[in-house]
């Protein structure tokens, strides 16, 4: 199993409103997200923006491969992509941070 961590920069002015949009996330998308093998999947959000998240998985690569093969995503990726600074899909963008120690 891997634990993955990656950052994300929300944009400061649609912070209140990427919170908002995740209170009621699509269930099509929760069912695709597990489906896929996401698990423990979570998103923590400071005031400025930075958005870490944090998901447990068998292959990341894999597990983002999968997702991205579900139209749901597509459409969920679509309207999330303009709450990000930079350019792309925010999938796309997640780039996991090297674990250096875990207590288990």
């Amino acid at each position: 199993m891997q634990r993955i961590c990656f950052r994300l920069q929300v944009r400061a002015d649609r912070v209140e409103e990427y919170k908002q949009r995740h209170r009621a996330v699509w269930p099509e998308m929760l069912l695709a997200l597990r489906e896929t093998g996401w698990a423990n999947y979570s998103l923590f959000l400071s005031d400025d923006g930075l958005l870490t998240g944090y998901l447990e998985c068998d292959d990341f690569e894999s597990a983002r491969s999968a997702m991205a093969e579900h139209s749901v995503n597509d459409r969920w990726q679509a309207e999330m992509t303009e709450f990000f600074e930079g350019a792309g899909n925010p999938d796309e963008q997640m780039i996991p941070i090297p674990e250096i120690f875990h207590l288990a």
